[in-house]
């Protein structure tokens, strides 16, 4: 009887090729967003201190819908409620995928991902608290801010610094940035819910219901899909709990397949494709520029705001609370597991994801509105402290994989050499079964 081998297991260890594929597909696209998104934010933070700023705060503040169905938001409002439902409706199914079909369905390689995700929110929100304990219960309500990770900003710098990160470090971002997703909308669903009205929530699981049989059974038609997904966040907006809670909720309805039955993409796969060009490169764009536009003033003002506990709080728990919570999780997760990194990596690679991650902008301006109110002082010490608390984080992680770059391009063409020319690289030959590739395996 031979003794049966337990390899140690490897953190960042490089995923299956049908996964590969599908990661380089989506990162593609949320780079591209993530352009987008930097353009758009700056475009409307130099409007908003332009002398034509008056005209930018009536664009954000002009009002239109019904006001029957307390519908009459401002375009701030419709951008924030509105535009980001359907970003959360990406994010629900980029985590029913993940959970399904993708790396997180394995406990050993969702444990990471997982843990990093956690430390790197409540890291931030810890330092948020302890420097506003003396501020009072007005400023601990935004404690969430700082715990958030943009994964198209984080994008948007990997794509400006060219660097030529591996697929593993590649996937654990994306699949780090999903999980946090999730803990930032239960967040926002539980603590930043000021007032419930049972009814309309109630009425809401009416449609809810009918989305989720139609797209149970295979249903594609917009005609009747498009009704029920704008009823369902109709009812929940009027409900008190923040409307894209119900993006997330219909993203979760969309099953999810292993393989696909037939010749096309599984629903769940035709909804993305349909609906994250939308999400990355319209809805998050336009609540960027609407949310970025903060006037900041003259010096004295910027002074008095970076001296707020709420901005410190902020910057402080982005740019150190953010590192050190996925830095820690991660040596946790190495050190209680035995698993060591991947030979090609170390932990100077592990400091530049971590970094990456104190990039909070899009969720962190939105609880930011959530806590403090859009437009209120605090609200534009929040847009400062984002702001500045990204916008360092990218520097920062900038310097970190640069330096790392020379490494990463040597990686990246061994996953890419294909010398039989099958479509296939080379790397992933344990993943091409005799007879054909495994390509067309989809989720």
């Amino acid at each position: 009887m031979g003794t049966t081998d337990h390899p140690t297991p490897s953190l960042f260890a490089r995923s299956s090729w049908p996964e590969f594929q599908r990661i380089g597909e989506i990162l593609r696209a949320e780079t591209v967003g993530g352009v987008l998104l930097v353009v758009a934010a700056a475009v409307g933070l130099l409007w908003a201190n332009s002398p034509w700023g008056d005209a930018y705060q009536a664009l954000s503040d002009l009002r239109i819908g019904p006001a029957a169905l307390h519908l009459d938001l401002t375009l701030h409002q419709w951008a924030a409620d509105g535009l980001l439902a359907i970003f959360f409706f990406v994010a629900g199914l980029e985590l029913k995928r993940e959970f399904v079909a993708g790396d997180l369905r394995d406990p050993r390689r969702a444990a990471l991902p997982v843990a990093a995700a956690v430390g790197g929110m409540a890291v931030p929100a810890l330092i948020y608290i302890s420097v506003n304990l003396a501020a009072g219960s007005d400023a601990l309500v935004g404690w969430a801010i700082p715990t958030a990770t943009d994964i198209a900003f984080a994008l948007a710098v990997l794509a400006v610094i060219s660097t030529h990160l591996p697929s593993a470090l590649r996937t654990f971002l994306l699949t780090l940035a999903v999980v946090d997703d999730l803990l930032a909308i239960v967040v926002i669903a539980i603590f930043y819910t000021s007032s419930l009205a049972w009814g309309p929530l109630a009425l809401a699981l009416v449609p809810l219901a009918l989305f989720t049989v139609l797209v149970q059974r295979r249903v594609r038609s917009w005609w009747l899909l498009l009704p029920l997904a704008v009823a369902t966040w109709v009812l929940v907006h009027s409900s008190g709990v923040h409307a894209t809670v119900a993006g997330v909720l219909l993203g979760f309805a969309v099953p999810v397949v292993r393989r696909s039955p037939g010749p096309g993409p599984g629903l769940a796969e035709h909804f993305e494709h349909r609906f994250r060009p939308l999400s990355a490169g319209v809805a998050v764009p336009i609540f960027a520029f609407f949310a970025a536009g903060v006037a900041i003033g003259g010096l004295e003002e910027f002074g008095t705001s970076l001296t707020d506990p709420v901005t410190v709080g902020i910057l402080v728990g982005l740019l150190v609370g953010k590192p050190v919570g996925v830095m820690g999780s991660t040596w946790f997760v190495q050190r209680f597991t035995h698993a060591r990194l991947a030979d090609e990596l170390g932990w100077a690679d592990v400091f530049g994801l971590a970094l990456l991650a104190g990039i909070g902008f899009t969720v962190s301006l939105l609880i930011g509105e959530l806590a403090f109110g859009t437009g209120s002082e605090r609200d534009e010490h929040v847009k400062i402290g984002v702001l500045l608390g990204s916008l360092l984080s990218a520097l920062l992680a900038t310097v970190v994989l640069r330096l790392r770059n020379r490494r990463y391009r040597r990686i990246r063409e061994e996953e890419e050499r294909d010398s039989d020319a099958d479509g296939i690289p080379d790397v992933y030959a344990s993943d091409r079964p005799e007879g054909g590739g495994r390509a067309a395996r989809g989720g």
